[in-house]
Order: C-alpha cells, then structure tokens, then sequence
C-alpha cells in the first residue's frame, strides 16, 4: 500500500505524535519515512548593519532546532526498525517546500499533525497542515493533537 512516508517534524509535541502514528504504520508496512524539516529563510527583518548578524544568528539557531527535531525521528524509527532517512530545507512558504519534497522523493503519503482548530480560530492561525491537506496531490494522514 504505502512504501514511502513523508513526516515533516519541527521538533513539537504535535510532531511527535505525527512521528509516532507513522512509524507505526510504517512498521506494519515496511515502508520507509522520509523526514523533512522545513526554514523559511527570510523572516527575519533588520535595519542597517545588524540585519546580517541577524539573519544568520536566526539561520544558526533555525537548523540547530531542524537537527533536532530530525534526529527525534530517526531514533523513533530506528527504535522500530524503520528505515529513515531525512533533511532540512529551505523555503519561504512551509506547506510548498512539504509538498515539492513529497512529490520529489516520490512519497506516497504525508503523515504531520495538526492542533485540529476550526472555524474563526483556523482562520486566524493558518495551518500548515490545513494548507497542506488542502494542496497536496499525495494523500495526507493528519495526527490531531
């Protein structure tokens, strides 16, 4: 059925959870997971000089936490016996860069968690899980904390 999944982790409980549902059923599988840790490169806004220091302050600490949350998946998945292999990607808009990576290793499912809003308050925030349900060509599995 599924032989390739993707997880996008940010290192969140949320994530967590997302993480464990799908090394389970990659386990019963025998699917791999493909973890992707998406940066968006430029939020950072500066003035003058400092805006350099900044940015790459941001970027350092950025795939510091990437490193991270990556890792947590793949002990989960190597706790399972799940091969896993996973990288960090930069990309102005998150939910695209989970979808292009999807489509480009070629995964057959998303697994991601999502806080479940609705109404007014998931207007309000918008969700990358939400975007990405609502875009994606690959099927999504949402993990709803």
């Amino acid at each position: 059925m599924f032989k390739k999944i993707l997880v996008p982790t940010d290192g969140s409980t949320l994530a967590a959870q997302a993480t464990t549902a799908a090394v389970q059923l990659a386990k019963r599988l025998n699917a791999q997971i493909v973890g992707v840790n998406v940066i968006d490169p430029f939020p950072y806004i500066g003035i003058g000089d400092a805006s350099a220091i900044g940015l790459q302050a941001y970027l350092t600490e950025a795939k510091g936490a990437a490193t991270q949350a990556l890792d947590a998946l793949r002990l989960a998945c190597k706790a399972d016996g799940v091969e896993c292999v996973g990288d960090t990607i930069e990309r102005n808009v998150v939910y695209e860069g989970i979808i292009e990576t999807a489509e480009a290793e070629g995964c057959d499912l998303i697994v991601m968690g999502s806080h479940g809003h609705r109404g007014v308050k998931a207007l309000i925030l918008g969700s990358v899980a939400q975007k990405v349900l609502t875009h994606s060509k690959t099927p999504v599995l949402i993990v709803k904390g």
